[in-house]
């Protein structure tokens, strides 16, 4: 078991503590509803800090991530972050990430937590240019500041204008007289605000500073459990659930990060599914009858066949009802197709509905 550097904290904080990811992490401090709506109508803060991070400098950093990853680095530009993925010689996906570019040699890669190893290997396995790859993943702690009033608690804490920083990019600043932390515009809860990367010395000193900050606010700590069904309402994928080994990023929905205008990893494979068309596809639902869907639950139609598998579910706090996520084959993916989610051995009734939920 890892422990993050702030894993005494949340204990004190009489958070539920799990293994996630081989690490000791915060699942829930309250109550996972409210959690959910602090950071939808306020502010919350999720430790992360499990995440991992990759430094890769060198004059063809750039071609490595090209051919590793499935979107198109070359459209960056300095201070700039792009959502992807690694493909796998297997027609899966080896892992999401996101890649930040610093200067036309230096570019940051930040992956899931259960990947930080099989990640390193995979791109370690295609550097054939000489790139000087460096594993941070253990230095620094990842506090995410998420939800509408995110932006004032951190406001308070540093110079840099953060209402001058568009989505999707970052800077690298003082915050909380905390030294060289990345304020970057991204998180993966759809309610705005910031995730800050800050040398492990100096996560207690942002933690507290923060709580101060946000007092005003009612900013509250949020766990595993709300961050889940945050990004679940936005239709954002988890790796090991929506995305994994076996699922192509196109039968994803994740054809706007899978470009062909450079060659990559497999790349003639998801071509081909474009071009074809997926024979399953995944998609969102919301349940009509009362339910709430889990991963693995089955999907049937109305005559009791097996058309696909859920692979995240949840009963949404902000829309009172279940909702999930699933592989469906590619003649029930349309948007009001209805289907059947087999609950404790009951054909519940659902229908196919577009994402965001929210």
């Amino acid at each position: 078991m890892k422990y993050v550097t702030l894993n005494d904290l949340h204990v004190a904080l009489g958070a539920k503590m799990i293994e996630f990811a081989g690490y000791n992490m915060p699942v829930l401090y309250n109550n996972l509803i409210q959690e959910h709506n602090a950071v939808r109508n306020s502010v919350g803060v999720f430790d992360v800090s499990h995440m991992g991070e990759f430094k890769l400098v060198g004059e063809k950093a750039l071609d490595l991530i090209q051919l590793v990853t499935s979107n198109d680095a070359s459209k960056l530009s300095d201070g700039k972050v792009q959502y992807s993925c690694l493909p796998n010689d297997k027609g899966g996906i080896v892992d999401d990430l996101l890649v930040y570019r610093y200067s036309a040699t230096e570019y940051y890669l930040v992956v899931n937590a259960s990947n930080i190893e099989k990640d390193w290997n995979w791109i370690s396995q295609h550097n054939t240019f000489g790139v000087e790859m460096t594993n941070m993943s253990d230095d620094l702690s990842l506090l995410a500041v998420q939800g509408p009033n995110a932006i004032k608690v951190i406001q308070k804490l540093t110079s840099v204008d953060l209402s001058s920083m568009e989505y999707y990019t970052f800077t690298t600043g003082s915050v909380a007289g905390c030294d060289d932390i990345i304020i970057s515009n991204t998180g993966y809860t759809g309610s705005g605000g910031f995730e800050l990367y800050v040398w492990n010395k100096d996560a207690k000193k942002l933690w507290d500073a923060l709580f101060e900050a946000g007092k005003e606010f009612n900013i509250e700590p949020a766990g595993l459990g709300a961050r889940d069904t945050l990004r679940l309402e936005k239709g954002f994928c988890l790796y090991g659930n929506d995305i994994n080994d076996e699922t192509s990023p196109i039968e994803a929905g994740l054809g706007w990060i899978t470009k062909f205008t450079k060659p990559f990893i497999n790349h003639e494979h998801h071509k081909a599914i474009k071009e074809n068309g997926a024979s399953k596809k995944l998609v969102g639902f919301e349940m009509i009858e009362r339910g709430i869907p889990r991963q693995h639950y089955t999907i049937k139609d109305a005559a009791g066949n097996v058309i696909g598998e859920v692979t995240s579910g949840t009963q949404s706090p902000s829309l009172n009802k279940g909702i999930g996520m699933g592989y469906v084959n590619a003649a029930h993916s349309k948007a009001d197709t209805e289907i059947f989610i087999e609950i404790r051995d009951k054909a519940i009734k659902a229908k196919v509905v577009k994402v965001p939920f929210l």
